[in-house]
């Protein structure tokens, strides 16, 4: 439960509309491609400064120590990148409502990490910059840096290089099957493409058709995402965002992708989406 006294920020989900594989790099990461927008899916956290040093999750996530919590630290990782601008031991109260579900390729915990980057950035009055934001962003996930960019946009290395893109505008089905993929374990998979061409001048039409390296190694081994994906087929082609376990099937209208949610296994969770072009927040970095 978020204190009903305190504002809510938003940390909406994402899709991977794209995601290509370059090349596995000497230091064991990979060097990405990938198309990415926001979708209002959303959690929602209630931050509120304090001045005795302490970064307190107030909801913690089971099974997640405190210290691996990426909110937790991502404030830390703020306080510490700023600390010459602190007047004060500036900590924070931080409590979040979980939407995106965990583990299926939407980017909640990056998010969430994004989400007090920005917020606490302004709580504290520190006046960092959205590119500054980026660089603290870097070591904490590769989706977080996308997060606090804030737009639709095509990524590069292991997600810090970004550029806008523009994109049509469409709705989408996205359903969540009972399965949760740990993202390390697709990215150490012997069979994983690591060889697709990179895009120098990448447009949504120089992408087409669009797909995703990790989705053929996703369906082989979750027969639950096979399951669901066979479903949302019926009706178009769907696709794998990050790693999954999520899939979405993009359609012209919000109403469109409604009929086809109501069509799917009542057991399987699943949302009608539209896209964001531009992150709530966004707001906060603009002079």
């Amino acid at each position: 439960m978020l204190p009903p006294h305190l504002p809510h920020y938003p940390a909406p989900a994402k899709l991977n509309l794209d995601l290509r594989i370059i090349r596995q790099r000497p230091d064991g990461y990979h060097d990405i491609e990938s198309l990415l927008t926001l979708i209002n899916l959303s959690d929602t956290l209630a931050i509120a400064p304090r001045r005795d040093n302490q970064i307190i999750l107030h909801t913690p996530t089971p099974n997640v120590p405190p210290a691996q919590d990426l909110t937790i630290r991502a404030a830390h990782a703020l306080r510490q990148a700023a600390q010459g601008s602190l007047k004060t031991s500036f900590g924070a109260d931080i409590w979040l409502h979980k939407t995106i579900p965990m583990g299926g390729g939407l980017g909640g915990g990056s998010s969430n990490a994004a989400t007090v980057l920005i917020v606490l950035n302004h709580l504290w009055q520190l006046h960092l910059s959205q590119e500054q934001l980026i660089q603290i962003a870097i070591p904490l996930g590769a989706d977080v840096p996308f997060f606090i960019y804030g737009q639709t946009a095509f990524a590069r290395g292991i997600g810090e290089q970004l550029q806008p893109i523009a994109i049509p505008e469409q709705h989408y089905v996205l359903v969540h099957p009972n399965a949760h993929i740990p993202t390390a374990q697709i990215f150490q998979h012997p069979h994983l493409p690591r060889n697709s061409p990179s895009t120098p001048n990448p447009s949504y039409a120089a992408l087409q058709p669009l797909r995703n390296d990790m989705q053929n190694i996703v369906l082989q081994n979750y027969p639950p995402v096979a399951a669901a994906y066979r479903q949302l087929q019926a009706y178009g082609t769907p696709r794998l965002t990050g790693s999954g376990a999520c899939l979405f099937l993009p359609t012209d209208s919000l109403e469109a992708a409604e009929y086809i949610r109501n069509q799917l296994s009542p057991n399987l969770e699943s949302w009608a989406v539209s896209p964001l072009p531009i992150h709530p927040l966004k707001t906060y970095f603009q002079k």
